[in-house]
């Protein structure tokens, strides 16, 4: 059974069909070049509303078996960025690591990467991940965490994804 991935671009002016949504499609492309398991992309383009953010979220976790959630968009400093305050309302467990990790390595392309707040959490058997908004930086920060995701998603009882190790390694521990 193929594993189910939801991509969540989160912006006022996608949703409304006034600008074309760029970090969705990156996203798509870094997984379908990535992945070598069978998945299925749902999609999703939503306004920046904390609430619709929230009601999402928990429809791709709860109601379409989503085990991993990538978000783009919402996670900087203006007054309608509310993607990670979203995210935590509907996560049980919050993973610093990843929005620590993927601020560090934007740190080493643009100096504005200390404004994103990008951050991951765990709802269910689904891990969210917030990504920022441009496609190159979304392309950074996925390569830089994804290592560690596949194994987080075997942790809180997911399907088992595995990846192009010419892509990217993910790692699993040894099993003694």
């Amino acid at each position: 059974m193929a594993a189910r991935i939801g991509f969540v671009t989160v912006s006022d002016r996608a949703s409304r069909g006034e600008y074309e949504d760029l970090g969705g499609p990156a996203m798509l492309a870094w997984f379908e070049r990535v992945l070598s398991s069978p998945w299925q992309a749902v999609r999703r383009i939503i306004p920046d509303e904390r609430r619709v953010i929230e009601a999402t979220l928990q429809e791709l976790a709860d109601d379409e078996g989503c085990c991993l959630i990538v978000t783009t968009g919402g996670t900087g400093p203006a007054k309608r960025d509310v993607t990670p305050e979203a995210t935590e309302a509907v996560c049980e467990k919050m993973m610093a690591g990843f929005g620590e990790l993927m601020r560090q390595e934007s740190l080493k392309f643009v100096p504005t990467a200390i404004l994103s707040r990008q951050t991951a959490g765990i709802r269910g058997s689904s891990l969210i991940i917030n990504l920022p908004g441009k496609p190159s930086a979304i392309d950074d920060c996925l390569s830089a965490v994804f290592p560690a995701v596949p194994y987080c998603i075997d942790l809180i009882g997911g399907p088992r994804l595995e990846t192009d190790p010419e892509q990217c390694r993910a790692f699993r521990p040894k099993k003694t």
